[in-house]
This record gives C-alpha cells, structure tokens and sequence, in this order.
C-alpha cells in the first residue's frame, strides 16, 4: 500500500498579501493619477526647450559647414523668434545682413509643444545669426548674451530658459 505524504508547501500568495498589494497600488494611483496633467505640461516645457536649444545648434552647424541651398549659398543661417508667439523660424541668411527677412525662411514654423509659448526675449523680436565657415554668432541689437523663456500658457510662472552667447554657446538652464 502507498502512503500519501500531504505538507504544507509556501507556493502562493495568501488573501491577506494580495489585499495588501493592491491597497498599495491605489495609494500610489490616488496620488499620482491628479498630478499626470502637471507633470505632462512641464514635460513639454522642458521638451520644447531642448528642442529650440538644439534648432539653435542645428542653424549653427549649418553655417559652419557652409550648408548649400538649391541653387544659392546663403552667407549663414539662423533662428527668429518674437515674445508670445508659440513657433519660432529657422532660415537661411541669403542676403547677408544677419537678421531675418521674409521669404528666408528654410521650412514650415517650428511649433513649440502645446500650451508653451516664448515668455521673455529682449529683443522681440530676436534674430540669432550664425555666420560660416568661422562660427560667428550676430544676436540682434549687438548684445553679448541672449537668455530666451519659455513658459506654459496655463501657468507662466512655470519656466525655462534658453541661453545664447556671442561665442556661440547655447545651453538650457
């Protein structure tokens, strides 16, 4: 005859552990559900930031590289940015006066993320020129340094600033 051997083994979870579990997953939910829109925003805050930061150094290196256009080669490229609008213009400086002329654009508006628009820039509207092959920075009205801000439409005191130097530094603080 066989003898069954039944033990008791600690294979599962019990019904106490599992209430336990998902307490703490609605705790967790329950706080971080309301503050998703809040964190989503400044996300886009800090996104369009780094996006206008590296638009920046894109129309520095195109000038550097003596970028060709069809059928021209500007005498340098740059950004055009006015205070309160939520776009910026990336163009090519075909005349060669280092500020922005309509019709030079390269492409479309860049759209900076929803509900972001440019807060402060001094002056508005701004004309950062890059100038090649030697990397010479014109910022409109001969300043020495620009710092750009960018803030959300539903709460301006939430910001970020996009600094730009004569030297050709760009940074995000």
């Amino acid at each position: 005859m066989k003898q069954f051997n039944f033990t008791k083994t600690s294979g599962g979870f019990t019904i106490v552990e599992t209430l336990v579990a998902i307490g703490i997953i609605l705790i967790l939910s329950t706080i971080l559900v309301p503050n998703y829109k809040v964190f989503q925003e400044e996300f886009s805050l800090l996104r369009s930031a780094h996006k206008l930061s590296q638009d920046l150094r894109r129309a520095q290196e195109m000038a550097t590289s003596a970028k060709e256009l069809p059928g021209q080669l500007p005498k340098g490229y740059g950004i055009y940015l006015r205070k309160g609008d939520t776009y910026y213009r990336l163009y090519a400086d075909l005349d060669g006066d280092q500020e922005y002329d309509s019709g030079e654009e390269i492409e479309l508006p860049i759209a900076l993320e929803n509900k972001v628009k440019i807060e402060e820039v001094s002056p508005s509207p701004l004309s950062i020129n890059f100038k090649g092959p030697d990397p010479v920075t014109k910022i409109l009205g001969d300043a020495d340094s620009v710092t750009i801000t960018l803030a959300l439409e539903t709460n301006p005191a939430k910001t970020q600033e996009v600094f730009v130097n004569k030297v050709g530094l760009i940074y995000v603080k």
